[in-house]
Formats: C-alpha cells, structure tokens, sequence
C-alpha cells in the first residue's frame, strides 16, 4: 500500500488517513464554507482541531467539565502566512461542532486519549506556540510546536513547518521508529502538505536502513504522506515554497530522533 494519501480538489474532506492504517496517529483535513459546521467526537482519542486558515466558531462539551465555546477564533487566511495558528485541545469523551464564519481549511489530529488524566478542552492560541528557524543556508525552515511534549495530552505530538523555495526539511533524514529512550523514542507520523502556488509539488522519501521500505513520492498540494517508520527527508523545487503539518503518536509522549549515519556529515557543514 503506498505511503502516499492523495488529496481532493472538491467537497468537505481535503485528506483523510485511513482508519486502522496506523496504530496510534489519525488525521483528517476538511474545507467547510461560510455557515457550514463540522461536528467532531472524540470518543476515546484525543483531538487536536488546528485552524489552518479562516475563522471559526467551537462549542461543545466535555465529561467532568461541562460546556465549552470559543466564538470568532482564527488570524491566518493561509498556512503561508508568517503567523501562528489557533488550535483546540480536546479530551476523550468530547463533543464539538466547528461552524466556518467564512471560508476554512481546518486539520483533526488524532491519538489515544486517557479519560483518566482529567485534561480539560482549551483553547491554544498563537502566543503560545513556540515558533523557531532549524538549520541553515538551503536547509533553514520555520518550525511551530503547536502540541510539543511541553504542553498537556497524553499521546499527541503536533508541529507545522514551512519550508522556502529551493530547500530541504526534515534533513539530515532522520527516524524516531525504536523504543530505546533515552537514545530514541517510537512515534509513527503523518505529514499533511500544502504547496504554494498550489500547482506545484515537493519530494518527500520514505525509508529504512535495510531499504525494506523504500518510497520516493511527488507531493502534491492537500496530499498526506504516512511515516509508520523510517527515515522521510522532504525537498522544495525551486519557485514553490512548502508547509507541512505533522502528527506523531506513540506509546511515549517523547520525540528522540536518530538522524542517518550516512548523512550525519552534513550537521558539520
């Protein structure tokens, strides 16, 4: 089955990962219209609703913590702009319902959830993501920790990235597909792309050391790639500059990556 998880150019669903494809990640990616709403239900996961563009209306409820609503939510028009996003953190057992106030693009981040844990819904806003610049010259990109390990949730890891024209990501290629923490922590991912301009693609591999798993895929706009292991480097032609949302779960909320021995070198550049 291919890693590549191709998008719609039409209706409410952008992507949608299969359900049962990975273990511990779920996602699914929607455009909804003025007016239009999207009702969500945690079950037993854990949500995390990122606004990727657009603004929106959430209410809900929660058990143990009663009715929730955040009215007008949302800044960005774009995943491009140089902003960060409105995000919501939802518990097992949630009920919500999203209501577009104009035109959105919203992600649904899923992992297991604890009912145990007590964690209430909340709001995340932009000044509490952590946004930094990771590597340099034609390997610099603009990481966003929306859900890092820092902030409450029992599984869900949640970060975006853009990447400039002409640049490399995820680079040195690295992995995080053992459980040997401290060394290295076992969290599958998903990444959800976006393009700009939105005709044009980016390259993303995905690959182990015995080459068992081996894919190299042309990622178009809205498409998902799934990284059950590996390593998964991405590149930007020339002209297009690249966003990524990346999901990861496992069953430690640690990330520890293992970059690939053959192209450590380059960390020395």
């Amino acid at each position: 089955m291919s890693l590549l998880v191709k998008g719609t150019s039409a209706g409410q669903e952008l992507v949608r990962l299969e359900e049962g494809r990975l273990q511990y990640v779920g996602f699914a990616a929607y455009r909804l219209g003025p007016d239009e709403s999207l009702p969500v239900s945690a079950g037993e996961r854990e949500l995390c609703l990122v606004l990727l563009a657009g603004h929106v209306r959430v209410e809900g409820e929660a058990p143990g913590h009663g009715a929730f609503r955040w009215e007008g939510i949302g800044e960005r028009q774009s995943v491009f702009e140089d902003l960060a996003p409105f995000a919501v953190y939802l518990p097992p057992g949630c009920q919500a319902r999203i209501t577009a106030l104009d035109p959105v693009q919203l992600a649904v981040c899923a992992a297991p959830g604890c009912r145990e844990a007590g964690l209430a819904p909340r709001l995340i806003r932009p000044q509490q993501c952590a946004r930094s610049v990771r590597g340099k010259g034609a390997n610099t990109r603009y990481v966003c920790d929306i859900l890092p390990a820092s902030e409450p949730a029992h599984s869900l890891l949640v970060v975006e990235v853009r990447t400039p024209s002409g640049h490399s990501s995820s680079y040195p290629p690295h992995k995080h597909d053992t459980d040997d923490l401290p060394h290295q922590s076992f969290l599958e991912e998903t990444y959800y792309h976006q393009v700009d301009p939105p005709q044009g693609f980016v390259f993303q591999r995905v690959y182990t050391d015995d080459r068992r798993l081996d894919e190299a895929m042309a990622v178009e706009h809205h498409d998902l790639v799934v990284v059950p292991e590996g390593y998964h480097p991405v590149c930007v032609p020339y002209g297009y500059q690249s966003y990524y949302l990346n999901v990861m779960a496992g069953p430690k909320r640690a990330w520890q990556f293992h970059n690939d021995p053959q192209h450590s070198w380059l960390l020395d550049l």
